[in-house]
């Protein structure tokens, strides 16, 4: 059973299910959920826009669904994609492409 947060979302940590790199994470709400399993392809809500977002569906860089697992606490989810492109908006593969180099970075 998924826990959803007060808003009604749970984070979804997006991986290439070859290569297994970390490519992005966004949230997910029960119509998203919905949404990903009817249509193969991860669907996000967006927190900004208050709307379902298809992902890559403007941009050709969909990502599609070879399988979805929750964690132990179920408040996490962790979604094995076939990328259909760069997962950033920024053009790069990863989202997470810049790397912290100690705390005063924040």
């Amino acid at each position: 059973m998924l826990a959803f947060n007060e808003q009604g979302l749970v984070p979804c940590i997006v991986q290439d299910g070859g290569s297994r790199e970390v490519l992005m994470m966004a949230w997910m709400s029960r119509k998203s959920l919905d949404a990903t399993f009817a249509c193969g392809e991860l669907v996000f809500w967006s927190r900004s826009r208050k709307e379902l977002w298809h992902k890559g569906l403007t941009s050709g860089n969909t990502q599609k669904l070879l399988e979805l697992r929750y964690d132990c606490d179920g408040d996490a989810l962790l979604a094995l994609v076939e990328p259909a492109g760069p997962a950033c908006h920024t053009g790069e593969r990863s989202c997470f492409f810049r790397e912290l180099e100690g705390p005063h970075g924040l």
